[in-house]
């Protein structure tokens, strides 16, 4: 995650915004109907909440691995793209017919679980039904997305846990209802990769600083359990199907927004296969950075020569009528292609040692278009840089016009 102001402020405005329209329109209600008897009895019941918490995790893990079944079974079908929706929609009507429940976004039957209104048996159903129902729709490419479906799922797993544990332990249950409440959140946050978001949303909906610290614990730990085991949220899930990484942090972002092109250096000195050795040796000697970039058929790189490829070469002339470009030119440790971007360009660096990368075309043609200087990317990475914490301190303006300037 990051935080910038420039990013804060307005999504303030929208939200306050929104909840005044909402309010003034439907007035002041939730979006489900809570009961009231929904106080923690006893300290003695969080390690339910947290038993809860895991249970809320391998229920998120299942279903957005569900999702991801669904969408490699559906791609590799034979059946045109178009008819995908088609398939989906019928096996989603033949679910409905037996669980209408799954249709929609499912308010009134999170309703129902808050309520204590649904048998252990139909809860398990549910959960099942709504998992497979909302793979296939995402999977089959339906619109639609995973909030609703998890917070659903979360009701579901919470109201069953709690009908159990009420049974086992009724002197010390707080009510099925908290411990739907507590099964939405810790399914949300787990599937969403945002546990902050969701206990801040519970607590908006409750009000209740006891049940919220119940949400924290089975939240955090259905979280945690989420990204041990299935190593990423749904959405960063979605990214990087889309060859979109968001892994590695704020900073490495910024190298992923820059270019290789943005600070191309067009200029070095190059000789072909057949340069004579004395030849190479003067130019050796007005090359900057101290090196030769052997260029063959078709433009294409065939390698790198400095002072250290010459060896016996580089003083002995007795041989110059022998030797070639070709016979002392080392292979180019690496390249970087003009598409790459500056974090592609840091790894390089960091396994080679080399200073100055070739950019080439592509790495089928090898064409050479220039260099990348270790020291302009650090530059345009710090720039870059600047620029991002002008704008987490709502400066970035004022830093764009430095830069230019």
């Amino acid at each position: 995650g990051h935080y910038a102001l420039s990013a804060f402020a307005p999504i303030v405005i929208a939200s306050v915004t929104g909840t005044l329209i909402s309010r003034a329109h439907y007035g002041d209600f939730p979006a489900f109907i809570l009961p009231e008897n929904w106080l923690i009895v006893s300290f003695w019941e969080f390690p339910a909440f947290a038993l809860l918490g895991l249970v809320s995790a391998a229920a998120a893990i299942i279903f957005m691995r569900s999702i991801m079944f669904t969408e490699d079974v559906v791609t590799k079908l034979p059946i045109p793209a178009w008819s995908a929706p088609a398939f989906g929609g019928l096996l989603l009507g033949c679910i409905a017919l037996f669980f209408p429940q799954v249709v929609g976004v499912g308010y009134e039957a999170t309703d129902a679980a808050l309520s204590d209104l649904y048998p252990l048996w139909l809860l398990f159903a549910l959960i099942v039904a709504k998992t497979a129902a909302t793979a296939i729709c995402l999977g089959s490419g339906f619109a639609g997305g995973v909030f609703s479906p998890s917070l659903f799922i979360g009701a579901m797993v919470g109201g069953a846990f709690g009908v159990i544990a009420t049974h086992a332990f009724p002197e010390l249950s707080s009510g099925h209802g908290a411990y739907t409440m507590i099964g939405m959140g810790a399914v949300t946050g787990a599937v969403l990769g945002a546990p902050i978001s969701t206990i801040l949303m519970i607590f908006g909906l409750t009000n209740d600083y006891e049940l919220t610290i119940a949400v924290m614990l089975a939240t955090v730990i259905a979280s945690v359990v989420t990204q041990q085991v299935h190593g990423r949220s749904f959405f960063v899930w979605q990214l990087e199907r889309r060859g979109v990484s968001v892994r590695g942090g704020h900073q490495t972002g910024l190298m992923r927004r820059i270019k290789i092109s943005s600070v191309m250096d067009s200029r070095f000195s190059s000789v072909s296969l057949d340069t004579p050795i004395a030849e190479v040796r003067l130019k050796l000697q007005s090359a900057p950075w101290g090196e030769l970039f052997v260029i063959g058929a078709e433009e294409k790189l065939c390698g790198v020569i400095t002072y250290a490829d010459l060896h016996e070469a580089a003083f002995d002339t007795s041989h110059d009528s022998e030797l070639t470009a070709a016979d002392v030119a080392r292979a180019v440790p690496a390249v970087l292609q003009l598409g790459d971007h500056l974090d592609a360009a840091v790894k390089v660096y960091n396994l080679t040692g080399e200073p100055h990368v070739p950019i080439v075309a592509d790495k089928q043609s090898m064409i050479m278009r220039g260099l990348a200087h270790e020291h302009e990317v650090m530059l345009a990475y710090q720039r870059a840089l600047d620029m991002a914490r002008a704008e987490e301190r709502g400066e970035a303006t004022s830093t764009r016009r430095r830069h230019k300037a």
